[in-house]
C-alpha cells in the first residue's frame, strides 16, 4: 500500500526524474507555456511554483538555492537576441535562466500569496499511447486578480427575495386574469338571462290584400243577423 508516499514516478528512476522536472520548469519559465501530459504537468507544477516562491525572497542564499535545484542555463531563443558565440559556435554569453526569474518572473508575484501557474485540459490527446494533453501556463497577475468571495447568506437571502417578488408578480397577473374571466362570465350570464324580443313577423302584401278589414267584418255579422 502507498501510505506515506508522495509524488510521481512516472515510470522513471530518480536521476531521470530529476532531469525531466528541471527541464519542464525551465522551459515554463522561458516560454510561458508548456503542452505537456496531465500527469507531468501535476508533477511540475509544486516544483516551479516553489522555485518563484523562493525567487521572491531576493537575497543571496534564495539565488544559491535556486541555482542547486534548477541548475542555471543560458536563454537562446531561435533569433539568437543579445547571444554571443565563439569560433566553435559555443555560447559563450547570452541571458541566463535564473537572473530572468529573479527579474522578471518573481517581481510580477510579488503580491500573490501562490498559485502562480495553470493547467489547461487539452480536448486533443497524445498519439500512441492516448494520454490526456494540457496546457501548463504562468498566470498574468495583471489579468487575473483573486476576488473577494461574498457571504453566501447574503446571497441566498437575495435569491430568496428575489423568488418570492417573482412569486408575487405572477400571483397578482393570476388575480387580474381570473378577476376579467369572472366579469365576462357574469355579463355573458346577464345578458342570457334577459328576455330576447322577438322580431314582428311581416305579412306579405298578397295576403294583406286578401285579408278582411274590421268594417268588412262587421258588415258581414250585420247580414247574418238581418238574415236570421
Amino acid at each position: 500500500m502507498r501510505h506515506r508516499i508522495a509524488g510521481k514516478k512516472l515510470s522513471r528512476d530518480s536521476e531521470h526524474r530529476k532531469a525531466l522536472r528541471r527541464n519542464l520548469a525551465a522551459s515554463l519559465f522561458i516560454h510561458g507555456k508548456i503542452k505537456t501530459t496531465e500527469p507531468r504537468a501535476k508533477f511540475v507544477r509544486s516544483f516551479a511554483e516553489r522555485l518563484i516562491t523562493i525567487a521572491k525572497k531576493g537575497d543571496l542564499n534564495a539565488r544559491r538555492r535556486v541555482i542547486a535545484l534548477l541548475q542555471d542555463r543560458f536563454i537562446v531563443d531561435e533569433e539568437e537576441t543579445d547571444v554571443k558565440r565563439s569560433k566553435s559556435f559555443k555560447v559563450v554569453k547570452a541571458p541566463r535562466l535564473v537572473q530572468k526569474l529573479f527579474n522578471e518572473i518573481a517581481p510580477k508575484y510579488a503580491d500573490r500569496p501562490g498559485g502562480y501557474t495553470r493547467i489547461v485540459k487539452l480536448p486533443q490527446r497524445r498519439l500512441g499511447d492516448g494520454s490526456p494533453l494540457v496546457y501548463l501556463e504562468l498566470i498574468d497577475p495583471e489579468e487575473e486578480k483573486p476576488e473577494h468571495k461574498t457571504d453566501s447568506s447574503i446571497s441566498r437571502r437575495k435569491k430568496a427575495q428575489s423568488r418570492i417578488q417573482m412569486m408575487n408578480k405572477l400571483l397578482k397577473q393570476s388575480g387580474k386574469s381570473s378577476a376579467d374571466t369572472a366579469t365576462k362570465a357574469e355579463t355573458k350570464s346577464a345578458q342570457e338571462a334577459q328576455p330576447q324580443e322577438q322580431p314582428e313577423q311581416q305579412v306579405p302584401q298578397d295576403e294583406q290584400s286578401n285579408q278582411p278589414t274590421d268594417v268588412e267584418q262587421s258588415g258581414q255579422q250585420d247580414e247574418k243577423s238581418s238574415e236570421e
